[in-house]
Protein backbone atom coordinates (compact mmCIF):
# COMPACT_ATOMS: atom_id res chain seq x y z
CA UNK A 1 0.00 0.00 0.00
CA UNK A 2 2.84 2.63 1.50
CA UNK A 3 4.40 1.84 -2.43
CA UNK A 4 1.89 1.96 -4.40
CA UNK A 5 1.73 5.51 -3.17
CA UNK A 6 4.68 6.63 -4.69
CA UNK A 7 4.15 4.40 -7.50
CA UNK A 8 4.46 6.41 -11.08
CA UNK A 9 1.01 6.36 -12.75
CA UNK A 10 1.33 6.14 -16.45
CA UNK A 11 -1.43 7.16 -18.97
CA UNK A 12 -2.89 4.78 -21.20
CA UNK A 13 -1.88 2.06 -18.56
CA UNK A 14 -3.98 -0.35 -16.70
CA UNK A 15 -3.45 -1.50 -13.25
CA UNK A 16 -5.21 -4.38 -11.99
CA UNK A 17 -5.96 -4.94 -8.01
CA UNK A 18 -7.48 -7.05 -6.06
CA UNK A 19 -10.41 -5.61 -3.75
CA UNK A 20 -7.64 -5.57 -0.52
CA UNK A 21 -6.22 -2.62 -2.22
CA UNK A 22 -9.46 -0.65 -2.87
CA UNK A 23 -9.34 3.30 -2.11
CA UNK A 24 -10.68 5.31 -4.22
CA UNK A 25 -8.54 8.23 -3.57
CA UNK A 26 -5.87 6.45 -5.51
CA UNK A 27 -8.01 5.27 -8.11
CA UNK A 28 -9.60 8.99 -9.07
CA UNK A 29 -5.52 9.52 -9.17
CA UNK A 30 -5.21 6.88 -11.26
CA UNK A 31 -8.36 8.26 -13.32
CA UNK A 32 -7.35 11.56 -13.54
CA UNK A 33 -3.70 11.07 -14.89
CA UNK A 34 -5.24 9.06 -17.47
CA UNK A 35 -5.31 5.40 -16.63
CA UNK A 36 -7.00 2.66 -16.22
CA UNK A 37 -7.75 0.13 -13.26
CA UNK A 38 -10.02 -2.57 -12.54
CA UNK A 39 -10.17 -4.01 -9.38
CA UNK A 40 -13.33 -5.54 -6.98
CA UNK A 41 -15.78 -4.20 -5.50
CA UNK A 42 -16.10 -5.22 -1.89
CA UNK A 43 -19.98 -6.55 -0.52
CA UNK A 44 -20.93 -3.61 1.35
CA UNK A 45 -20.04 -0.95 -1.06
CA UNK A 46 -22.80 1.67 -1.48
CA UNK A 47 -23.81 2.93 -5.19
CA UNK A 48 -26.66 3.77 -7.12
CA UNK A 49 -27.02 2.81 -10.28
CA UNK A 50 -26.87 5.89 -13.03
CA UNK A 51 -27.18 3.36 -16.25
CA UNK A 52 -27.19 -0.06 -17.28
CA UNK A 53 -25.32 -1.72 -20.59
CA UNK A 54 -26.95 -4.31 -22.50
CA UNK A 55 -25.07 -7.35 -22.39
CA UNK A 56 -25.01 -11.40 -23.28
CA UNK A 57 -25.69 -13.20 -19.89
CA UNK A 58 -24.73 -16.71 -21.97
CA UNK A 59 -20.63 -14.95 -22.25
CA UNK A 60 -20.91 -15.14 -18.57
CA UNK A 61 -21.85 -10.98 -17.90
CA UNK A 62 -24.35 -10.72 -15.39
CA UNK A 63 -24.50 -7.15 -15.50
CA UNK A 64 -22.98 -3.79 -16.86
CA UNK A 65 -23.48 -0.92 -15.37
CA UNK A 66 -22.63 2.85 -14.56
CA UNK A 67 -22.75 3.94 -11.12
CA UNK A 68 -21.67 6.42 -8.70
CA UNK A 69 -20.63 5.96 -4.90
CA UNK A 70 -23.69 6.85 -2.56
CA UNK A 71 -21.22 7.33 0.39
CA UNK A 72 -20.66 10.48 1.60
CA UNK A 73 -17.00 10.42 2.13
CA UNK A 74 -16.10 7.73 -0.86
CA UNK A 75 -18.51 10.02 -3.19
CA UNK A 76 -16.14 12.94 -2.37
CA UNK A 77 -12.97 10.45 -2.69
CA UNK A 78 -14.34 9.43 -6.43
CA UNK A 79 -16.78 12.09 -7.59
CA UNK A 80 -17.22 10.51 -11.62
CA UNK A 81 -18.62 8.02 -12.77
CA UNK A 82 -17.91 3.74 -12.04
CA UNK A 83 -18.42 0.81 -14.71
CA UNK A 84 -19.55 -2.05 -12.07
CA UNK A 85 -19.25 -5.55 -13.59
CA UNK A 86 -21.13 -8.66 -12.62
CA UNK A 87 -19.55 -11.61 -13.75
CA UNK A 88 -20.00 -15.45 -13.14
CA UNK A 89 -16.80 -17.57 -13.65
CA UNK A 90 -17.99 -20.73 -15.57
CA UNK A 91 -14.32 -22.61 -14.39
CA UNK A 92 -15.40 -21.78 -10.14
CA UNK A 93 -19.08 -20.83 -10.23
CA UNK A 94 -18.10 -17.45 -8.62
CA UNK A 95 -20.25 -14.64 -8.62
CA UNK A 96 -17.50 -11.63 -9.15
CA UNK A 97 -18.30 -8.00 -9.31
CA UNK A 98 -15.68 -5.76 -10.97
CA UNK A 99 -15.26 -1.76 -10.97
CA UNK A 100 -13.41 0.03 -13.46
CA UNK A 101 -13.14 3.26 -15.42
CA UNK A 102 -12.69 2.24 -18.93
CA UNK A 103 -15.61 2.03 -21.03
CA UNK A 104 -14.03 1.27 -23.99
CA UNK A 105 -13.53 -2.66 -23.65
CA UNK A 106 -16.05 -5.04 -23.71
CA UNK A 107 -17.02 -6.68 -20.02
CA UNK A 108 -15.35 -10.00 -20.87
CA UNK A 109 -11.93 -8.27 -21.76
CA UNK A 110 -12.34 -6.61 -18.42
CA UNK A 111 -12.60 -10.18 -16.78
CA UNK A 112 -10.05 -11.22 -18.83
CA UNK A 113 -7.63 -8.43 -17.37
CA UNK A 114 -8.62 -9.58 -13.52
CA UNK A 115 -7.62 -13.04 -14.32
CA UNK A 116 -4.77 -12.25 -15.75
CA UNK A 117 -3.47 -10.85 -12.73
CA UNK A 118 -3.62 -14.03 -11.00
CA UNK A 119 -0.93 -15.21 -13.57
CA UNK A 120 1.30 -12.67 -12.50
CA UNK A 121 1.06 -12.75 -8.74
CA UNK A 122 1.81 -16.54 -10.30
CA UNK A 123 5.00 -15.64 -11.75
CA UNK A 124 6.27 -13.64 -8.66
CA UNK A 125 5.42 -16.94 -6.68
CA UNK A 126 7.91 -18.72 -8.28
CA UNK A 127 10.39 -16.06 -8.16
CA UNK A 128 10.36 -15.85 -4.78
CA UNK A 129 10.96 -19.87 -4.86
CA UNK A 130 12.90 -20.90 -7.28
CA UNK A 131 14.93 -17.72 -8.32
CA UNK A 132 19.08 -18.30 -7.20
CA UNK A 133 19.84 -14.84 -5.59
CA UNK A 134 21.99 -16.63 -2.43
CA UNK A 135 23.31 -12.87 -1.84
CA UNK A 136 23.71 -9.74 -3.44
CA UNK A 137 26.92 -8.70 -4.37
CA UNK A 138 26.45 -5.35 -3.22
CA UNK A 139 23.27 -3.22 -1.63
CA UNK A 140 22.95 -0.29 -4.09
CA UNK A 141 20.01 0.16 -5.78
CA UNK A 142 21.97 -0.42 -9.34
CA UNK A 143 23.57 -3.59 -8.53
CA UNK A 144 20.64 -4.77 -6.78
CA UNK A 145 18.11 -4.47 -10.14
CA UNK A 146 21.21 -6.12 -12.06
CA UNK A 147 21.71 -9.15 -10.26
CA UNK A 148 17.69 -9.65 -10.44
CA UNK A 149 17.24 -8.85 -13.99
CA UNK A 150 20.05 -11.06 -14.84
CA UNK A 151 18.17 -13.96 -12.06
CA UNK A 152 15.27 -13.45 -14.21
CA UNK A 153 17.03 -13.34 -18.13
CA UNK A 154 18.12 -16.94 -16.77
CA UNK A 155 15.36 -18.45 -15.74
CA UNK A 156 13.40 -16.96 -18.83
CA UNK A 157 16.87 -18.40 -21.18
CA UNK A 158 15.96 -21.80 -20.03
CA UNK A 159 12.13 -21.68 -20.37
CA UNK A 160 12.95 -21.26 -23.98
CA UNK A 161 15.09 -23.80 -23.97
CA UNK A 162 12.62 -25.94 -22.41
CA UNK A 163 9.82 -25.47 -24.81
CA UNK A 164 12.19 -25.78 -27.82
CA UNK A 165 13.24 -28.79 -26.92
CA UNK A 166 10.11 -29.74 -25.53
CA UNK A 167 11.15 -31.38 -22.12
CA UNK A 168 9.20 -32.50 -19.80
CA UNK A 169 11.11 -31.89 -16.28
CA UNK A 170 10.28 -28.90 -14.66
CA UNK A 171 11.77 -25.62 -14.66
CA UNK A 172 13.38 -26.12 -11.32
CA UNK A 173 14.63 -29.17 -12.74
CA UNK A 174 16.51 -28.14 -15.52
CA UNK A 175 17.92 -24.95 -13.79
CA UNK A 176 19.19 -27.66 -10.87
CA UNK A 177 20.90 -30.02 -14.13
CA UNK A 178 21.94 -27.12 -15.24
CA UNK A 179 23.80 -25.43 -12.42
CA UNK A 180 25.95 -28.78 -11.66
CA UNK A 181 26.88 -29.09 -15.69
CA UNK A 182 27.69 -25.58 -16.47
CA UNK A 183 31.25 -25.96 -16.66
CA UNK A 184 31.03 -29.02 -19.00
CA UNK A 185 31.71 -28.68 -22.42
CA UNK A 186 28.58 -30.39 -23.39
CA UNK A 187 25.35 -28.88 -25.84
CA UNK A 188 22.72 -27.85 -24.02
CA UNK A 189 20.28 -30.63 -25.58
CA UNK A 190 22.86 -33.54 -24.00
CA UNK A 191 22.95 -32.14 -20.46
CA UNK A 192 19.32 -31.80 -20.32
CA UNK A 193 18.41 -35.43 -22.67
CA UNK A 194 21.27 -37.55 -21.64
CA UNK A 195 18.77 -40.48 -21.75
CA UNK A 196 18.76 -39.70 -25.75
CA UNK A 197 22.70 -39.12 -26.09
CA UNK A 198 24.14 -42.25 -23.81
CA UNK A 199 26.24 -44.58 -26.10
CA UNK A 200 27.09 -47.81 -25.07
CA UNK A 201 31.07 -48.12 -24.05
CA UNK A 202 33.18 -49.79 -26.87
CA UNK A 203 34.30 -53.36 -24.76
CA UNK A 204 37.90 -54.97 -25.18
CA UNK A 205 37.99 -58.49 -26.34
CA UNK A 206 41.94 -58.27 -25.20
CA UNK A 207 41.32 -56.86 -21.64
CA UNK A 208 43.59 -58.72 -19.24
CA UNK A 209 42.15 -60.30 -16.14
CA UNK A 210 43.19 -58.65 -12.84
CA UNK A 211 43.12 -61.68 -10.73
CA UNK A 212 44.19 -65.16 -12.81
CA UNK A 213 41.74 -68.08 -11.16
Amino acid sequence: MTVLDIFLVEAGSSYITDRGYLDFVRLYAMHRAGAFFVTRAKKNMDVRRVYSFPVDRASGIICGQRVMLNGSSSAENYPDHLRRIRFNDPETGKTLVFLNNNTALPALTIAALYKSRWEIELSFKWIKQHLRIKHFLATCETTVRSQIWCAIATDVLIAVVKKELKLEASLYTCLQILSVSIFEKAEISCALQPHLHRTDQPTFANQLNLFDI
